[in-house]
């Protein structure tokens, strides 16, 4: 039987969601720095490695995020699509943040969507509602003033991990069905812990 599996890890915990036999499902892990130690564990609850054949497509979390958690997740997903011979798909935790929220997105207008970096500033980028759903008008960089070098109105981003891996699952699905070509076509993630240059 074939499915479908969807990783997010840019936050604490670590989000899964498969597609098996037309059902889908999600679960939170809330393996903070243990992801490491935890990872194929969990991944193996969901969906026992004996089955990882049986994958039809991938969608991952590309950040941004903690830098260890999103790149284990980001380099398992690549290496399975790589082993597999199937179509791997990506997309920021932000945008996904935005799609939960649409109907505030659509009431408020472009918006900004940040993680405030201790002592460092604010990872953001901004992103609006349109007719065929939301769009990034910025990428997430980092704002080294903080919000106030952010016009308009602003979120702090909350993360849900379980929610935002099933809607990876959702984005994969229509990915799939439309025929998207695959695999990924590499995205670079941007890492809050990471340099970045404003």
């Amino acid at each position: 039987m074939s499915c479908a599996l969807a990783l997010h890890s840019c936050s604490p915990a670590l989000g899964l969601a498969l597609l098996d036999g037309g059902q889908s499902r999600s679960i939170a892990h809330p393996l903070g720095r243990q992801l490491a130690n935890g990872l194929f564990e969990a991944v193996e609850e969901l969906l026992p490695a004996a089955r990882w054949p049986q994958l039809q497509w991938l969608a991952v979390a590309t950040g941004p995020g903690g830098f260890t958690g999103t790149r284990l997740t980001v380099v398992l997903a690549r290496t399975l699509a790589q082993q597999l011979g199937c179509p791997l798909w990506g997309w920021g935790s932000f945008e996904l943040i935005a799609r939960r929220r649409q109907q505030e997105l659509q009431d408020l207008g472009a918006c900004w969507i940040g993680q405030t970096l201790p002592r460092r500033g604010v990872v953001a980028g901004r992103y609006c509602w349109q007719s065929q759903g939301v769009v990034e008008l910025e990428a997430p960089r980092l704002y080294r003033q903080g919000w106030s070098e952010l016009p308009g109105p602003s979120w702090e981003a909350e993360m849900d991990a379980a929610a935002d891996a099933l809607q990876l699952l959702q984005l994969g699905q229509a990915a799939a069905e439309a025929k998207q070509p695959g695999p990924w076509q590499p995205v670079l993630p941007i890492y809050p812990t990471s340099p970045v240059q404003s």
